[in-house]
């Protein structure tokens, strides 16, 4: 029913014989696209809309391609309804046809957002010369139609900035290293291949997220020498770990270091692989 409303509206609004309908969006004087967030971490393409709100379409550093939209309203939903999402084509392009995008939900008090499969499908009209536009009714007046339109203008030199920038996030996120075991060869402080592999990762990723409140790296043995030796052993380790760290250009005071010896053997020691999991350092980041 909602939809039947909206596409009623919408042939109205086509036709402009409806003096109840708000429209938004910039005309090609003020039109605006900027990279506002531009690292491996995220990429952010922005587009302000006058006296309504700003378009985002934004992608982070994950294991898999992510992308998303979020329109970024002044003032929020303030109930639950349903918005239209159309490709229209501009003024200078008549006789264009234009097609339904999606559907997008609209929440009380969130501003709306679209995933992967429609985000890059507005991109791609967006790139082709048409505007993204959106159709709702106005939760404050049943009988008022809200568009709000997404101008193509300065475009294309922005989006392609933002798709470099995509296409150098990192192929992982803060959920993946968050808590890392790293492991050592016997009777020593050289890592296992793939424990250096993933110290590198992580010396990365926290020279990039200057955000981050506190790395804090733990050390252990196995069961082998004398106790207070591996004492010794796992606070070289783990202090070790810490200027490998501080020379990446991580700020000191965000890293503590400390060795607990043979303590909290999470392996039997009675076996070669058991032994080899006890020797470890656990790194433990923590989000403001």
């Amino acid at each position: 029913m909602k939809k039947t409303i909206i596409t009623l509206l919408l042939c109205v609004f086509v036709s402009q014989a409806n003096a109840g309908i708000r429209q938004y969006g910039a005309d090609l004087e003020h039109a605006n696209w900027q990279l506002t967030n531009n690292s491996r971490l995220e990429c952010t393409l922005s587009h302000q809309i006058p006296n309504y709100g700003e378009a985002k379409f934004y992608s982070t550093a994950s294991r898999k391609m992510n992308m998303e939209f979020e329109l970024d309203m002044m003032r929020l939903p303030d109930t639950y309804s349903l918005a239209e999402v159309r490709s229209v084509a501009p003024n200078w392009r008549p006789g264009k046809n234009g097609r339904t995008i999606a559907n997008m939900k609209l929440h009380k008090q969130f501003a709306p957002s679209l995933p992967k499969k429609v985000a890059w499908n507005m991109l791609n009209e967006l790139e082709q010369g048409m505007n993204p536009t959106f159709y709702y009714n106005d939760w404050y007046s049943d009988n008022d139609l809200i568009s709000v339109g997404i101008s193509t203008a300065k475009f294309n030199r922005a989006y392609q900035e933002f798709i470099g920038c995509v296409g150098n996030l990192l192929n992982y996120n803060f959920d993946d290293i968050s808590y890392t075991v790293l492991n050592y060869q016997f009777g020593g402080d050289s890592l296992t291949k793939s424990s250096k592999k993933r110290l590198t990762m992580i010396a990365e990723y926290l020279t990039l997220d200057q955000n981050l409140a506190l790395v804090l790296i733990d050390g252990y043995t196995d069961s082998y020498g004398g106790r207070n030796d591996n004492l010794k052993i796992s606070n070289r380790r783990a202090n070790t770990i810490r200027e490998h760290f501080v020379k990446s250009g991580i700020d000191p005071s965000r890293i503590e270091a400390k060795g607990y010896g043979e303590k909290r053997h999470i392996a039997a020691n009675n076996t070669v692989i058991g032994r080899a999991q006890n020797r470890r350092v656990v790194i433990r980041m923590e989000q403001p």
